[in-house]
């Protein structure tokens, strides 16, 4: 007799098909992904935040290691560039589409989602870079090597989480892309939210643990209002720029608290 291949999975099978396919879809990590549709996509969801601590820790102890060798501000830089090649700029390339539409003049919400789609990156997506290169290695380079260290780990899982926020209030933009596939179940989104939020308490301690996760969910709230009113919901491109700004906004509201 063949086996069914329809047949339910054991949950620890469940759980490694979810992981995988967090890691394939967020990473550069060469993992073929068991299930890529928006089905897998959803379930993956729950571990984005374990993936994007993951992903600052990495950034993290890049700079670590290397401050010693070039100094706290290189090794920020370092670091940044870690961020951003191991995810394979996901999240950026969201964030210069999404600023590039938002900048469009004329034409009202098709517009600017028909700019968004456009593969060149405008002047308006290069200033969105800029800046967050800047804002990130900046507040990274005036933290010790401890504090850069959580302040990734925290910010990694707050603004993965963040991006799920704003999948679940914002509406699809486009009948058609990722935006308009990518759905989040509730018990998904609180699975999640458990995951960062134990991520970034343990991480960070109570208080500044807390304030990651509030930036993060101020910075969803933005990208979010934003898209209603200026796109008609979202798209892929939205929710890339949501996590890049919430983790950002994490890490600023890090450095606000210690050095307060």
């Amino acid at each position: 007799m063949s086996a069914n291949v329809d047949a339910p999975r054991g949950p620890l099978r469940t759980v490694a098909s979810d992981l995988a396919n967090a890691l394939a879809f967020l990473t550069i990590v060469p993992l073929r992904a068991p299930d890529p549709g928006a089905r897998g996509l959803a379930g993956a969801s729950a571990f984005f935040p374990l993936v994007g601590a993951l992903v600052g820790a990495l950034a993290g102890a890049t700079r670590a290691l290397t401050a010693d060798a070039f100094g706290p501000l290189t090794a920020s830089v370092l670091a940044v560039l870690v961020l951003a090649v191991v995810t394979g700029a996901l999240h950026l390339d969201g964030l210069a589409d999404t600023a590039d539409g938002l900048g469009a003049r004329g034409g009202g919400a098709e517009r600017r989602l028909a700019v968004m789609r456009d593969p060149r990156v405008g002047t308006f997506g290069v200033l969105a870079l800029v800046a967050w290169a800047l804002l990130l290695t900046s507040a990274l380079a005036e933290l010790s090597d401890r504090d850069a260290l959580v302040a990734l780990i925290a910010a990694g899982a707050a603004s993965r989480w963040a991006l799920l926020l704003h999948a679940m209030a914002a509406p699809p933009a486009r009948p058609d892309g990722l935006g308009a596939a990518f759905r989040v179940p509730a018990v998904t989104l609180a699975a999640a939210t458990a995951v960062a939020a134990g991520v970034a308490l343990l991480a960070c301690g109570a208080l500044p643990g807390l304030a990651a996760l509030g930036a993060a969910a101020l910075a969803a709230l933005a990208t979010t209002t934003g898209a209603h009113r200026l796109l008609g919901g979202r798209t892929g491109d939205t929710l890339g720029a949501t996590a890049a700004l919430s983790e950002a906004a994490a890490v600023l509201a890090l450095l606000a608290i210690w050095h307060s």
